[in-house]
């Protein structure tokens, strides 16, 4: 717990120097001001991913990745330490009593959280590796070679391995997932206003949807998954989104297209910690075309810029380690290069998941019509809890189409910003739905399709008090809940350092003369040793050692 806290504090300073020189440029550039310690922290984080991402091309993520970025940070405070100051005391005058107790409560709740409690099954199946690849040698042609697991390329594991500290402490830290948790329950205090008026606005629907989410995964975050930080990053999108929206009637022109410009920035962001997020980007409608309309190009070509800056070193992290612009979509066969993962592989794996979300483990069935999985699925793999959250969905589904025709007909045009973020949400989830339905790989649009269209109704009808006691209720338990789990797991001896991977028990074998590791029974490895893979590969080496990467057996 102490270790996730320090580790948290070093995030904090770094997010926060280079998010806060983000928030500078963006003043001085485009002329609007990043509000919120969360938005600027978020900032911070894009950059701090897509920097550990470019220094993996070159490098092994670690102690040199660590020491430039404290150099840039350093002359950021040095440059911009007046601006700082007051931005800070700002911040500190603007932030309430409650808030200022609450957040520091946050921060060693979440330390608690993180330091101990469920390794997600696939952190010791792959993430563990993938992460110490990155801290090893940062990128390896044709990894995805060694295990097909390693070329679902994530950006989550370079933010993980840029803030393990392996080579600081001997051992590494998982703690990103956390750090992200922290930062959404950051965001969600702002319901905190609900207290005043007692009444519950479309944001606030999508904060109890967060709330709800996170004190789901406080047992979780342990793990360094990637989909903690997808679930978290698309929840504060949305949130920041809709806020924006109902700060729209007393915004200057450029407020009323640059923070939304932003937010799909961070979009793409979201596209490179899982590809499965990529509707997401439905949202760039908006202020494409208002900057469309008023003929910014500078700017359009500034905001393609930066999305290409977010998303070219992710897509070129791809093709080094599997051949293919994007994993595991074989369609896109752009590249000549003996790394290549070949195809058929690529698509049985691409099945393989498709099959286990839909529950039904043969390959074979990947066609089957939803029609025919649906029911065994929804029998099988939901909690009571989950069944009520998507059968809600099944009902929203057809009442957002209805709200779209009836915007439509009656050409109600201000109500369609309203629209896109609705389609957008309900969009994701389809996508989810009807691909691989493993629950914490969309929790962010089962939830979120529930309570916007529930917000939009309920709005019209005079019974905010009544929902709003119902939530306070519902939080009341939860603090019963999580009280409960602490009580349960404060004997655990990580009050020090942070619960360790998983070890299991390993056989070795060679290739070119270097060991190579698998596990002796199932598929886990773990952290240690390394290399490890679930399998032994038919593969080989390009070169003498593992830096020139792997290609497929000849």
């Amino acid at each position: 717990m102490l270790s996730v806290g320090l580790n948290w504090i070093y995030m904090l300073l770094t997010t926060f120097c280079t998010g806060y020189g983000i928030a500078y440029l963006v003043r001085k550039k485009l002329g609007y001001r990043i509000r919120g310690m969360d938005s600027i922290l978020m900032a911070g984080l894009v950059a701090v991913t897509v920097y550990a991402e470019i220094f993996s091309l070159f490098h092994g993520v670690g102690a040199a990745a660590n020491g430039l970025l404290l150099a840039v940070c350093g002359g950021v405070f040095f440059l911009l330490r007046r601006q700082i100051r007051q931005s800070l005391g700002e911040w500190w005058q603007e932030t309430s009593a409650v808030k200022k107790v609450l957040l520091p409560v946050l921060f060693l709740l979440w330390a608690y959280f993180s330091s101990r409690g469920y390794m997600a099954y696939d952190s010791d199946l792959y993430h563990a590796q993938s992460i110490r690849w990155i801290e090893e040698y940062g990128v390896v042609p044709g990894l995805g070679n060694l295990h097909e697991r390693f070329a679902y390329n994530s950006a989550a594991f370079a933010v993980n391995a840029l803030y393990s500290m392996k080579w600081l402490l001997g051992r590494s830290l998982h703690t990103a997932s956390g750090f992200f948790a922290l930062l959404l329950s950051s965001t969600v205090l702002e319901l905190g206003r609900t207290w005043k008026e007692k009444k519950l606005r479309l944001a606030d629907y999508a904060m109890v949807g967060a709330v709800y989410y996170l004190v789901t995964i406080w047992d979780e975050v342990t793990a360094p998954s990637s989909d903690y930080l997808i679930m978290c990053t698309l929840f504060f999108i949305v949130i920041k989104w809709l806020l924006c929206l109902e700060r729209d009637g007393s915004a200057a022109a450029g407020d009323r297209r640059t923070p939304y410009a932003l937010l799909c920035v961070a979009g793409v962001y979201a596209l490179t910690l899982k590809l499965t997020a990529g509707l997401i980007l439905l949202l760039v409608i908006k202020p494409a075309v208002s900057l469309i309309r008023e003929k910014k190009w500078r700017e359009i070509l500034l905001y393609l810029g930066l999305g290409l800056l977010v998303c070219l070193p992710w897509m070129t992290r791809t093709v080094i380690i599997s051949g293919w612009l994007l994993y595991p979509f074989p369609a896109l066969d752009l590249f000549s290069v003996d790394w290549k993962m070949p195809a058929g592989p690529i698509a049985v794996d691409a099945a393989q998941i498709k099959t286990w979300g839909r529950a039904l483990y043969n390959v074979s069935l990947v066609d089957m019509p939803m029609r025919e999985w649906f029911p065994g699925w929804f029998a099988a793999t939901l909690s009571g809890m989950e069944k009520v959250l998507i059968l809600g969905d099944l009902v929203c589904v057809p009442l957002s189409v209805g709200y779209a025709v009836f915007i439509l007909l009656r050409k109600k045009w201000e109500n369609l910003d309203i629209l896109l973020i609705l389609g957008t949400v309900v969009s994701s989830y389809a996508f989810w739905q009807y691909s691989a339905p493993i629950l914490r790989y969309g929790y962010a649009y089962v939830l979120l399709v529930d309570l916007l269209t529930a917000g939009l109704i309920l709005q019209k009808l005079p019974m905010q008090r009544i929902l709003y006691a119902l939530v306070c209720l519902y939080g009341g338990y939860k603090l019963v809940m999580m009280g409960d789990y602490i009580r349960g797991n404060y004997l655990v001896d990580a009050y020090l350092w942070q619960q360790d991977y998983g070890s299991y028990e390993l056989v070795s074998y060679e290739l070119g003369g270097i060991p190579f590791y698998r596990p002796a029974m199932g598929d886990r490895a773990g952290y240690d040793p390394f290399p490890a893979a679930p399998t032994e590969p038919e593969m080989e080496l390009r070169g003498e050692g593992l830096r020139e990467g792997f290609r497929p057996a000849q």
